[in-house]
């Protein structure tokens, strides 16, 4: 059975979980990708969900306890394999613990997948959805000084740029979702279709720089500055709320307008 050691309100409280980067029951970091499968459900699930280690918000580094700890436990069965979600918080104490998610499966990976997707049954129930803590936010007040008006200022900015990162960051949730079956695949009915599909004939070249790379026409001008990211063939398009990827052998600059998708085919010499 879930445990609800606070109250729904006071779960809500909590604006980040930070996802173990290794959980005990398995030998290595992110085996069967269970991490990263977790860190997708909670975000899924309203969430704001990191893997522990990786660079944290500025709010979350000047005040961890705006922050759960999840981990995933595993319990003892003959013939099903039982995996539950716990989440603590910046003291170490329980703050909740998922159902048991099962499975039958005899392949570790796919029974992995299918019984930590169950545990998570209980967590969508949960309805989640962030509401400020009067008193967790005056800690983290406190902690930046109430007279440093430039340092309050810049923290707001960067907290701004993360949301932006994050909305980026969903353009390529969608590219892993049609190409890994760890992850779930959108349904047809929610995909918007293509408004528009062009090809541009101008080539680029890609000039290496920090992170990425610059695309310059023959002018030279910058046209594009493109970063990397975990995915191979995957940029991140600076200044534009876009995403470029590479598809057989075309690269496809992938963007929204107007809530339509738009597809353009870029010639880029590398």
């Amino acid at each position: 059975m879930a445990s609800n050691v606070f109250s729904q309100t006071n779960l809500n409280n909590y604006k980040y979980v930070i996802v173990a980067k290794k959980f005990d029951f398995l030998k290595k970091t992110n085996e069967y990708r269970l991490n990263e499968l977790s860190q997708f459900l909670f975000n899924k699930y309203g969430f704001e969900a990191l893997i522990e280690g990786e660079e944290y918000p500025s709010d979350l580094l000047v005040n961890r306890c705006l922050g759960l700890k999840a981990d995933v436990l595993k319990d003892s069965g003959m013939f099903k394999t039982k995996l539950s979600v716990e989440l603590k918080d910046c003291n170490d104490r329980i703050v909740y613990t998922s159902e048991v998610g099962e499975s039958r499966e005899k392949q570790f990976d796919k029974a992995y997948t299918e019984a930590l997707r169950n545990a998570f049954i209980s967590i969508e129930a949960l309805n989640y959805k962030y509401v400020p803590n009067e008193a967790i936010l005056a800690s983290t007040s406190s902690n930046i000084g109430s007279d440093n008006s430039d340092e309050v200022k810049k923290l707001r900015e960067e907290v701004q740029a993360l949301r932006e990162k994050k909305e980026l960051e969903e353009n390529i949730e969608e590219i892993k979702n049609r190409s890994n079956p760890v992850f779930e695949k959108p349904k047809v009915s929610a995909q918007l279709p293509v408004e528009k599909l062009t090809t541009k004939h101008e080539i680029l070249y890609a000039q290496a720089i920090d992170h990425g790379f610059q695309l310059v026409d023959s002018t030279p001008s910058v046209v594009y500055k493109i970063k990397k990211t975990g995915i191979d063939n995957v940029f991140l398009v600076e200044g534009k709320n876009a995403t470029l990827y590479q598809k057989e052998d075309k690269w496809i600059l992938e963007y929204y307008e107007n809530d339509q998708l738009i597809q353009e085919v870029l010639t880029i010499k590398f």
